[in-house]
């Protein structure tokens, strides 16, 4: 089963790459904005979008982020997913 997870942008991370911060419910990662960047990066952040392996593949607003993550909490998903993202960060960190 594919997950996809609400993230709001935070900061451009790398224009060249087209690369930005989302936060996940407090999780930070770093994802591509190339599939849904339609103009100047900076115009992304504050925006929602919807994750899917390091990929924003839609904006999304406010409300439908919000009630998506609330149905994704009530399966269960959401958290596991957000576990895993802690531990991968948490791995990359103390690779470096």
């Amino acid at each position: 089963m594919c997950l996809g997870i609400p993230g709001q942008i935070i900061e451009i991370t790398d224009v060249d790459r087209q690369m930005g911060m989302a936060d996940v419910s407090g999780v930070r990662r770093e994802v591509s904005l190339l599939p849904v960047a339609e103009g100047p990066l900076e115009e992304m952040v504050g925006q929602w979008v919807l994750i899917h392996v390091g990929f924003a593949m839609a904006v999304i607003d406010e409300d439908e982020a919000r009630l998506t993550l609330e149905a994704l909490r009530g399966l269960g998903e959401a958290q596991e997913t957000l576990e895993q993202m802690a531990e991968g960060k948490k791995a990359f960190e103390e690779a470096r």
